[in-house]
């Protein structure tokens, strides 16, 4: 089953994408394809981490439940009779999980490196912890007065490059196209939010 592709054994699901893609892996794994987890895993892995940050969890807990979903997922894999619904399955699974396993003491109140990359800053770098901190917590009570829409779309964006915002959309239920204005428009929000409380100073 981990045979070595040639340019004329293709997989299966090579040139596919968004849904037709995940379904034939879906069914490739179903048969012990290893080559067509790995796909799954790769392009799907940065979407069900973020959806499990933005349930409250910190970064280990996290990667634990993305982890417990997968072993879910390879032990149902028989009974998902919709392959091409697989994005929906994922996130909805994760989002239970990591609502099972979230405890108020386990939130991390920290501003990610991920996340901070995608707001301008005319400050630069700053050098000092308390900054930093300070910096955190005025984003994080800025991020809190968007809609819950805007934050599950910009935790689920923050790693995501356009590739993968297909998937994105599927979670959400947006229209693909929506995603990057959607996206722009919820962090310019997020900037006044900002400067209103003086955060990009």
């Amino acid at each position: 089953m981990d045979e070595l592709h040639t340019a004329d054994d293709r997989p299966p699901w090579d040139g596919l994408e968004g849904t037709e893609r995940h379904a034939v892996c879906v069914a490739a794994a179903r048969e012990g394809n290893r080559d067509a987890l790995d796909v799954l895993v790769t392009e799907l892995n940065p979407l069900l981490w973020h959806v499990a940050r933005g349930q409250g969890l910190d970064r280990a807990a996290a990667e634990d439940v993305v982890q417990t979903v997968w072993l879910a997922f390879l032990k149902n894999i028989e009974n998902i009779n919709e392959p091409k619904a697989l994005v929906g399955y994922l996130v909805v699974t994760t989002r239970r999980e990591a609502r099972r396993t979230w405890t108020p003491n386990k939130r991390e109140t920290h501003l990610s490196d991920e996340f901070a990359e995608q707001l301008e800053s005319n400050t630069g770098l700053p050098e000092d912890v308390t900054l930093m901190d300070d910096r955190d917590r005025r984003l994080w009570l800025a991020f809190g007065r968007l809609t819950t829409r805007c934050q599950e779309l910009l935790r689920l964006t923050v790693l995501a490059g356009r590739a993968e915002y297909r998937a994105v959309a599927e979670a959400l239920a947006m229209p693909h196209g929506s995603i990057g204005p959607t996206r722009g428009r919820c962090l310019n929000l997020l900037r006044n939010y900002l400067e209103t409380e003086g955060g990009s100073r």
